[in-house]
């Protein structure tokens, strides 16, 4: 017997507090029946679960991609205005694939995708504070009390950032681009750090989770994660050293 979250994530419906939002909405049948209690337990062998009247079962075959977002696409799967969606950019592997995390509309980058729910939550999961590390151009001349300030972390919502590793790669009269590096996953966080220190981004783009690297991986493609980088992710043995080398 399994508990309803933990089979859904199994069924790669997504993470297991996502999908506890699918059960709360009333989105899951089991045996034809409308099931919102987080608590129920399923039998694999006997009960019919399904997702908006799609029965659903177990996948066996695992799928980590990481793709390059470009700018202007959206992660989701469907937009009411049409716009471009990164599931553009991927196959359909005859499974339900899902974003680790996200990036926005603007920003670009490595993003990761999979449709296994245990991996994800290992990943976004605040407890782990897994590094993300991003290349960041920013409007105007930043000066020391502003780079010190982003350090130390500000107060977005009434809570206060985690401390941030923040370099200066280049600066302009008009610009200055950062490499900054964040430990938690807050919805635009770095644009919304940015604004607190009376600056505002001009682009935005993610290198690096953990230990992977994005590399030469050219704009718009993806390509399937090697075993060992799947590990470095979940392995929680995270080469710090070498990390703040590659940001310097």
């Amino acid at each position: 017997m399994l508990r309803i979250n933990k089979y859904l994530a199994k069924c790669n419906l997504g993470s297991r507090r996502k999908v506890e939002s699918l059960i709360k909405n009333g989105d899951i049948k089991i045996n034809g029946i409308v099931c919102t209690d987080l608590s129920k337990q399923i039998d694999p062998l006997k009960d019919t679960v399904e997702f908006k009247g799609k029965k659903i079962s177990f996948s066996d075959e695992k799928i980590y991609l990481m793709l390059n977002k470009p700018k202007k696409y959206l992660v989701t799967k469907h937009d009411d205005f049409d716009r471009k969606t990164v599931y553009d950019l991927i196959p359909d592997f005859g499974t339900h694939l899902f974003s680790i995390g996200r990036l926005d509309y603007m920003s670009e980058g490595l993003l990761l995708l999979t449709n296994n729910g245990d991996f994800a939550q290992q990943v976004i999961h605040p407890r782990y504070k897994l590094p993300k590390l991003y290349k960041v151009t920013v409007k105007g001349n930043l000066d020391a009390n502003q780079i010190k300030q982003l350090r130390e972390g500000v107060l977005i919502d009434d809570k206060r950032t985690l401390p941030a590793l923040v370099y200066v790669k280049k600066r302009t009269q008009n610009m200055t681009i950062l490499k900054m590096t964040i430990f938690e996953g807050r919805k635009r966080q770095i644009r919304y750090m940015l604004k607190k220190v009376d600056s505002e981004v001009l682009e935005l783009k993610r290198l690096q989770i953990g230990d992977v690297k994005l590399g030469k991986l050219p704009v718009g493609m993806w390509r399937m994660l090697k075993p060992s980088e799947v590990l470095k992710l979940t392995s929680r043995k995270f080469s710090g050293s070498k990390f703040v080398k590659f940001i310097k």
